[in-house]
C-alpha cells in the first residue's frame, strides 16, 4: 500500500527568546521520549539564551527567575550532563551543539514522522 505525505504547518509567534527556546526544548523533549521535567526545559532554555550557565551572576539570575535553589540547579545540571544535553567546554557548562540554536533568530522545523 502506498502511503500518501501529509503536510501540516503550525506557526508560533514569541517575542522573547526564552519563550522561543522552551518551545523547542518542549519538543524535543516530546519527541525524543527523553521525559524533560519542567526544570530541565527551563535550565536547557536559560543556558541556551546566555550561552552559559557557568558565571554565577546567571546562576543567580536563573534560581531567582524560576524561584528554585542553588542546591536544585546543580542537581538538574548534573543530570543534563549525564544525559548528554549539557556539556562542558572551556571551563564551562554549555548545551550541547547537537541541541543549541540561536532562539534569537526565526526558527523552522521540519518534523518526520515515518513508517519504518
Amino acid at each position: 500500500m502506498e502511503r500518501k505525505t501529509i503536510v501540516q504547518k503550525i506557526g508560533v509567534s514569541e517575542n522573547e527568546a526564552i519563550k522561543i527556546a522552551k518551545k523547542y526544548y518542549t519538543l524535543l523533549s516530546a519527541m525524543s521520549s527523553k521525559g524533560l521535567s519542567q526544570m530541565k526545559i527551563d535550565l536547557l532554555s536559560f543556558t541556551a539564551v546566555k550561552g552559559n550557565i557557568s558565571y554565577s551572576t546567571n546562576r543567580e539570575e536563573f534560581c531567582k527567575m524560576y524561584s528554585t535553589s542553588q542546591a536544585s540547579m546543580y542537581n538538574t545540571i548534573w543530570e543534563l550532563k549525564k544525559m548528554g544535553l549539557l556539556i562542558k567546554d572551556g571551563g564551562k557548562t554549555k548545551v550541547a551543539p547537537k541541541y543549541l540554536l540561536d532562539f534569537n533568530n526565526n526558527i523552522i522545523l521540519q518534523i518526520s514522522l515515518l513508517h519504518g
